[in-house]
């Protein structure tokens, strides 16, 4: 079987064969067609044609906002690099940054700001706008005027047509205004009123301390007080605050005292002052009624009255202190005294005890029993013309030096007229009449060691010493101290004693002068005046309620030992531990320094002054001094001491 080869187009080429055409036959090999394969039709829907939509528009935002948050970045980085490389802060810009934030800036007052001694504002003043018209520039006054009392109700119809016409140019209208009524007066918009910056003084203390302070006019001047004493001061220096001796706690504690006192015994006003005793230092000063200081127009003629320094008052038995210090100055010892079995008369005039005991009594007992007979017969002795040089050396027959303008002159018998029985009456404080502040300042040298300080209002640097002048020895200073002392614990001011203060002290009950002289019928003056702790006496304290009268609590009585004495007590107790003193137990060294017999013998550590022939001159007669000791000794036989007259 003959084996017919396959065509050359259907033998498959072999693997190492050459291409066709490669050994030169150039035969055209016909392409081949392939065979056409079937096309996939795929068929989308709607829901993933717009799926693929929303994909595409996504896409665009995301490179939008990564465009946006890489320029921000940028700019960022760009910033810190120009901060902290290219341009650096500077030392000073650095500094700055790192101070404080200043203050906010006070508005410029022109008065400065009055203070207690602790800080207390007790007058500031604070900016505001006041309100003044031109009347030249109102067309029609009456019209503006009802316009405006739309906003400040407040003001006269009448009064305010008044100041809106004529011919001037400048009227006040309102001094003080809000920040809202200016702002409502502005959108009145009425020609001719203006604004103007100006100032008020407060008083944050309202009655406290008010006769002090005093008070300003609409002007701003100083009229009353520390404000018109110290009117140059404040205007001169207004950035730099006036700081008063007064201290606001022992203001408001002693006004309490007083009050409640004046309450309890009805009576018609009061008085009360705490003085340091070394410094003379006023920390604090109430004449009651008293009144609002921002409010002085609504105060009556008796709250605006000062009973303190203007008002002058017959001291009663309180200037029996003077009297014993004046007589021991001039020789009389304690042991001695003096006959009060009978009244003393004088012509048509005769000097009783009140509830006397009717003996002969020791000096202790003259001021323990408050008797009149015994101080009469001590100013006797020393004479009328030492008696009215001892009163002036104290000062209490001119006005105080204090810096407060309201002071009174004592009311003093006249040297040409001043006889024996003015001597007499004024030893147990009846025919002399003198502010509360000069019996307190008085007592302050009696019991500081004897040196007399004018009163001041003003602080003083700690440990100051203040220029005084001696008046009485420290020997008399100290023996004072001891018969007040006794005055308190065995005598009529026993409701003054505050246990663990040692209080001392002196009462004085007398009747007022009328106003064509002589004394009335049950109008009196009940007073107090002490100092503790009186071995070491750092504070002086007046009380003085003026015309109290009896209740059953007090039997009956309207007496300085019922009325003034427990709210002197009152005051001592409250303002002891606000002044930073704590109660004391009576040590032996105490009781020793503040010991006094009732016969005046046997004061513990007591030597007796022993005077020359010569030093004694016009002095009274005085017993001969005998040892001291420390047990009572007996008394000898009780006859008064020599009476000279001067």
């Amino acid at each position: 079987m003959n084996h017919i080869p396959q065509p050359e187009s259907f033998r498959p080429p072999e693997p190492d064969s050459m291409p066709a055409g490669s050994y030169g036959l150039h035969r055209p090999v016909a392409p081949t067609q392939p065979e056409a394969a079937p096309r996939a039709l795929v068929r989308v829907t709607q829901p993933d044609l717009m799926r693929r939509a929303i994909l595409e528009r996504t896409r665009g935002r995301l490179v939008i906002a990564a465009l946006g948050f890489s320029a921000l970045f940028g700019a960022v980085a760009l910033k810190l690099a120009f901060a902290t490389v290219l341009n650096p802060a500077d030392a000073r810009r650095a500094a700055a940054l790192s101070r404080p934030p200043a203050p906010p800036a006070e508005a410029p007052v022109a008065r400065a700001t009055i203070t207690d001694r602790n800080g207390e504002i007790m007058a500031v003043s604070l900016p505001l706008t006041a309100l003044y018209a031109n009347p030249q520039q109102i067309e029609n006054a009456a019209e503006a005027a009802d316009r405006l009392r739309t906003v400040l109700p407040n003001l006269d119809r009448e009064r305010l047509i008044q100041r809106m016409s004529g011919e001037r140019q400048f009227a006040y209208i309102a001094r003080a205004l809000t920040p809202r009524e200016m702002a409502q007066v502005n959108a009145l918009g009425i020609p001719g009123l203006h604004f103007e910056e100006a100032e008020r003084r407060y008083f944050p203390q309202g009655r406290t301390g008010a006769h002090i302070i005093g008070g300003v006019d609409v002007d701003g001047h100083g009229i009353a007080g520390v404000e018109r004493h110290f009117d140059g001061r404040l205007r001169d220096d207004p950035s730099t605050p006036l700081r008063l001796s007064l201290d606001i706690r022992v203001q408001l504690a002693l006004r309490d005292a007083v009050q409640r006192a004046i309450t309890e015994y009805n009576g018609i006003g009061g008085a009360g002052v705490v003085m340091d005793a070394n410094t003379a230092e006023v920390l604090s000063m109430v004449s009651l009624p008293d009144y609002d200081a921002n409010d002085v127009g609504a105060a009556t003629t008796d709250q605006r009255f000062n009973r303190v320094t203007v008002g002058v008052y017959e001291p009663g038995s309180t200037f029996k202190l003077l009297t014993a210090s004046m007589a021991l100055e001039n020789g009389l010892q304690p042991w001695q005294g003096y006959d009060a079995s009978r009244p003393i008369v004088v012509g048509r005039h005769a000097i009783h005890d009140y509830r006397g005991k009717g003996r002969w009594l020791a000096l202790p007992e003259i001021l323990a029993y408050s008797s009149n007979l015994g101080a009469a017969h001590m100013a006797a002795a020393v004479g009328v013309n030492r008696h009215r040089e001892f009163l002036r050396s104290m000062g209490l027959t001119s006005r105080l030096r204090i810096e407060i303008p309201e002071t009174a002159l004592p009311l003093v018998p006249p040297q040409r007229s001043w006889r024996e029985l003015n001597t007499m009456t004024i030893g147990f404080g009846h025919g002399i009449s003198v502010t509360p502040l000069h019996v307190a300042t008085a007592v302050t040298a009696i019991v500081n060691g004897g040196t007399l300080r004018q009163p001041t209002i003003l602080a003083q640097p700690p440990g100051a010493q203040r220029d005084g002048t001696r008046v009485i020895s420290e020997r008399t200073s100290e023996l004072m101290r001891r018969l007040m002392r006794l005055v308190v614990t065995d005598g009529s001011g026993r409701g003054a004693d505050v246990p663990g203060y040692f209080v001392g002290g002196k009462t004085g009950t007398a009747q007022k002068t009328g106003p064509r002289g002589g004394y009335l019928e049950n109008k009196r003056i009940a007073a107090f005046v002490g100092a503790f702790p009186i071995y070491a006496p750092r504070y002086v304290v007046y009380v003085m309620v003026d015309e109290p009268k009896p209740n059953a609590r007090s039997h009956g009585f309207a007496t300085a030992g019922w009325v003034a004495a427990p709210a002197a007590g009152m005051v001592i107790s409250r303002i002891a531990p606000i002044l930073g003193m704590l109660p004391e137990q009576a040590t032996p060294e105490i009781t020793r320094s503040t010991a006094m017999p009732m016969n005046g013998r046997g004061i513990p550590g007591y030597v007796p002054l022993q005077t020359t022939p010569a030093a004694s001159q016009d002095r009274p007669a005085a017993r001969p001094a005998r040892p001291a000791s420390t047990t009572t000794v007996p008394r000898p036989p009780q006859r008064e001491a020599r009476l000279e007259t001067r």
